[in-house]
C-alpha cells in the first residue's frame, strides 16, 4: 500500500479557494501582514489546516526564512571520549542546554583536514550548513581565525582570543584576576618563594594565566623557579623544585601538580606541610589522586551557554551589532594543598 502524500500549502489553498501566498501568510505572517487578509477568510484557512491535520515542513519553512535553526560546534581537539572529556564536555553540556532552550539543533563540525590536524575551512560548505558556528579549543589557528573575522559567517569563541585582523567575540574566563587572586592567598600565608611550572603563552589561556601571576608578585615575593616545560622524571621535577628553595608552586597543569604531589609523597613529604602546591584553574580530581588541590573553579558550562546565547544574539541580529566580549569570574577553591610556608 503506497504512503500517503504529504499536504503542501498549494493543497490547503485549493481546499480554502485561495492562493497559497494567502495560505502562506496566514502560517507565517506578521500581524500586519495578517490585518490585510479578511477575518473570514484567515478563519478558512484555519479551519482546513486544523481539520487535514496539514503540519508544515520544517526544513522548507527554515529555508523560505534563511535560516535552518541548527548551530555548529567545532573544536580544534575531538571533544570526546579522550583524555580531555573531562575538560570539554562541560562546554558542550552548557551550549546543548541553551540551544534547546532557544529553539536550536546543535550540529558537531568535525573539519577534517590534512593529517591529525583539523580544519574549520577543511570543508567550507559543511560550515554553511549551520546558521553560526562555536568555536573552542586550546590553540586556535590564527589564519582561520582571521578568515572568520574578516567574513560574513557569524561565529563566538569559548576562550578569550587576541585580536585577529579585528575583536573576536568570545565568551571566557577571566584567569588572570583569579591566579592573582591566589598568589595573593599564598602572601598571606607566608610564602616569599614561589615556583612557577607550566608554559606562559602563546596561547591566551596559559598567558593569562602568567600575567595575573607576574602581575600579584609585588616586591616581595621573589619567583626562584620558573619552568615552561616540566622534566619528564617525576623525581627530577620535585628535585628542582626543593633545589630552588619555593616554598609554594604554582602548575598551570593539574597533571603536574598530581606529579609532584606522588613524588613528594614517595619521599615522606607531606602537602602542604613540606609544600604547598596550586593547580591553575582544574578542580577535577584526577585519576590516581584523591587530592582537591588549591585552584580555582572555571566556569565551563556557564561559558557554553553564554557563548550560546551570544551566537544565537549574532545570528538573529546580524553581523552589524557591535562584538561582544565577555570574561566570566573563575572563583577559588581553598582545597588541601596551599597552608603556611615551612620556616628554612
Amino acid at each position: 500500500m503506497a504512503a500517503a502524500r504529504r499536504l503542501t500549502q498549494q493543497d490547503i489553498a485549493k481546499l480554502a479557494g485561495v492562493s497559497q501566498a494567502t495560505v502562506s501568510l496566514v502560517l507565517n505572517g506578521a500581524a500586519n501582514a495578517l490585518a490585510r487578509i479578511p477575518a473570514e477568510t484567515r478563519e478558512r484557512v484555519q479551519k482546513i489546516i486544523r481539520n487535514t491535520g496539514y503540519v508544515p515542513d520544517p526544513i522548507a519553512r527554515r529555508m523560505a526564512k534563511g535560516s535552518n535553526r541548527i548551530l555548529g560546534v567545532f573544536t580544534y581537539e575531538p571533544a570526546f571520549p579522550n583524555a580531555h572529556a573531562d575538560f570539554f564536555l562541560p562546554f558542550l553540556f552548557g551550549i546543548e542546554e541553551e540551544a534547546q532552550a532557544r529553539g536550536y539543533d546543535l550540529l558537531l563540525l568535525t573539519g577534517a583536514g590534512e593529517g591529525a590536524q583539523r580544519k574549520i575551512f577543511a570543508e567550507e560548505s559543511r560550515l554553511r550548513i549551520a546558521d553560526g558556528c562555536i568555536v573552542l579549543g586550546k590553540t586556535f589557528d590564527r589564519t582561520e581565525l582571521a578568515r572568520l573575522v574578516a567574513g560574513d559567517y557569524p561565529f563566538v569563541a569559548i576562550g578569550r582570543r587576541e585580536d585577529a585582523g579585528g575583536s573576536v567575540p568570545f565568551v571566557g574566563g577571566d584567569y588572570a584576576t583569579a591566579t592573582g587572586a591566589l598568589v595573593r592567598q599564598a602572601r598571606e600565608l607566608g610564602h616569599r618563594r614561589l615556583a612557577y611550572l607550566g608554559s606562559v603563552g602563546p596561547a591566551e589561556s596559559p598567558l593569562d594565566r602568567w600575567k595575573g601571576f607576574t602581575a600579584a608578585l609585588g616586591a616581595d615575593l621573589e619567583l626562584v623557579l620558573q619552568l615552561p616545560d616540566t622534566p619528564a622524571n617525576d623525581g627530577d621535577l620535585l628535585d628542582a623544585l626543593l633545589a630552588s628553595g619555593a616554598t609554594a608552586a604554582f602548575c598551570v597543569e593539574l597533571a603536574d601538580a598530581v606529579r609532584l604531589e606522588r613524588a613528594a609523597k614517595a619521599r615522606g613529604l607531606a602537602l602542604p606541610d613540606d609544600l604547598s602546591l596550586v593547580a591553575l584553574g582544574s578542580h577535577i580530581r584526577t585519576e590516581g589522586s584523591g587530592t582537591r588541590f588549591a585552584s580555582f573553579t572555571i566556569p565551563r558550562e556557564e561559558m557554553g551557554r553564554q557563548a550560546t546565547a551570544m551566537l544565537v544574539r549574532r545570528v538573529e541580529g546580524g553581523m552589524a551589532q557591535a562584538v561582544e566580549q565577555v570574561l566570566l569570574p573563575c572563583e577559588p577553591i581553598g582545597g588541601e594543598t596551599l597552608g603556611p610556608a615551612k620556616a628554612h
